[in-house]
């Protein structure tokens, strides 16, 4: 018969890698921020693009968007990491490799947020608007995008939420985001139930306000 060995948490050991966490951290915050603000830019202008009544304009977002849409998130940063370099022919920095499949995935949802935000305004408030004369950019200045940004909010948060937690997949390629992090603390003290329950603890943290944000801004696109 085996006598099961009870286990003894030992937290203290894992949270003496106080300036590694702060690091992994801040790492991670970093390429949220950054890969959110980058996604929204890419996600206003080809959301835009997607707009124009030409087919050779809309057809490169459209397969644009889909392809990131439709392949994992991790196959994209390791192709990013490890192949467009040898594409490109180009030596590219780590950290903007790694980065550049997660603004681009990012960029390929705020896409289609920022397109169906415009959309779902009333065909009606358009063709009234053109009626008194409005230029193509004051309709959209003054009517369309301050409605459809209140739209467009919720979907943007939630999924910038998702993007936070995509960040994790970074530690494939070795960028030292708060997965890596907990991995390198797991080689050094064999504590992998501490580690992974402070990285899993850690995220809950950041998100879950995030999440209550996200959905109040649900309820007053509702009121």
């Amino acid at each position: 018969m085996v006598l099961a060995v009870a286990y003894t948490w030992d937290f203290g050991l894992v949270l003496s890698y106080t300036n590694l966490w702060a690091k992994g951290l801040g790492v991670t915050l970093a390429y949220s921020v950054g890969t959110v603000l980058g996604g929204m830019i890419i996600g206003v202008i080809c959301g835009l693009l997607l707009l124009v009544r030409s087919r050779w304009v809309t057809l490169p977002v459209h397969y644009y968007v889909e392809i990131f849409r439709c392949t994992p998130l991790l196959v994209q940063i390791v192709w990013f990491y490890y192949a467009l370099p040898i594409v490109l022919q180009v030596e590219l920095p780590d950290w903007f490799a790694a980065g550049l499949g997660l603004t681009l995935y990012m960029g390929a949802f705020a896409t289609e947020i920022f397109r169906a935000g415009i959309i779902s305004i009333d065909k009606g408030q358009w063709q009234a608007s053109r009626a008194l004369g409005m230029t193509g950019g004051e309709l959209m200045r003054h009517i369309i995008l301050p409605q459809a940004t209140k739209r467009m909010v919720p979907p943007f948060v939630n999924q910038s939420i998702i993007q936070l937690k995509n960040t994790s997949l970074l530690y494939v390629v070795a960028i030292p985001d708060l997965m890596y992090t907990g991995s390198i603390i797991v080689s050094d003290t064999f504590r992998p139930l501490e580690v992974y329950s402070s990285v899993a603890i850690a995220y809950f943290v950041i998100l879950y306000p995030l999440t209550l944000w996200a959905a109040r801004l649900e309820a007053r696109v509702d009121q």
